[in-house]
């Protein structure tokens, strides 16, 4: 990994990880199909869900976390959002950028994964008012790939999708609970939609 001078003046800007959200809410949410890398994320002010995520992870192993991602996990109607998560005293919180305002930042006060990725529930649905979450992945470290210089390299963003696509993945609740589900409520889907980009958003 080489970063530059400059490169590495923001990155120490970001001293926490509500710096780093911050980060992520001041840039615009991508609606290309390409992905960045965190020096490319540095230097074109964009990234979606999963240029977020990455550069989080890349932002939290500056200030002494593991680098991990996990993948949340929708029915066939909606896309995956990607959260890079960290653990403070035991327990779990997020970094994120998305599309919707619910899906972003979580506080570490979380027992577990799954208790992390419950509180996602209500804010989770697509364009049609659908709450989609029924899953989500094991954690991804980061780690794995500094061979490939992921903050730097654009091209090891495809390797990082595939290892997150190989990981084991939980579900929340059975088919007929999913099957079961209300929509979503008017106050609350205008709500998570404040400030989209509607050209990103999943069509189902």
């Amino acid at each position: 990994m080489i970063l530059t001078k400059t490169e590495l003046h923001l990155f120490a800007k970001l001293q926490s990880p509500f710096k780093i959200q911050e980060f992520l809410d001041s840039i615009p949410y991508s609606d290309e199909e390409r992905y960045r890398c965190p020096r490319s994320v540095l230097h074109d002010r964009k990234a979606h869900c999963y240029d977020g995520a990455v550069f989080a992870a890349a932002a939290l192993r500056m200030i002494g976390f593991p680098p991990l991602l996990v993948d949340m996990l929708p029915n066939k109607r909606d896309d995956d959002h990607i959260l890079a998560v960290f653990r403070r005293k035991n327990r779990w919180g997020a970094v994120a950028k998305s599309n919707f305002s619910g899906l972003r930042f979580r506080e570490p006060v979380y027992r577990g994964l799954r208790e992390l990725i419950m509180s996602y529930f209500e804010s989770y649905y697509n364009i049609a008012g659908e709450k989609t979450l029924v899953g989500y992945s094991s954690q991804l470290h980061l780690n794995r790939f500094d061979k490939l210089d992921w903050f730097v390299n654009d091209k090891a963003m495809d390797a990082i999708a595939k290892g997150l696509d190989g990981n084991r993945t939980y579900r929340i609740f059975p088919p007929a609970t999913a099957r079961q589900l209300s929509a979503v409520d008017k106050r609350s889907y205008n709500a998570g939609l404040l400030g989209a980009n509607h050209k990103g958003l999943f069509q189902p």
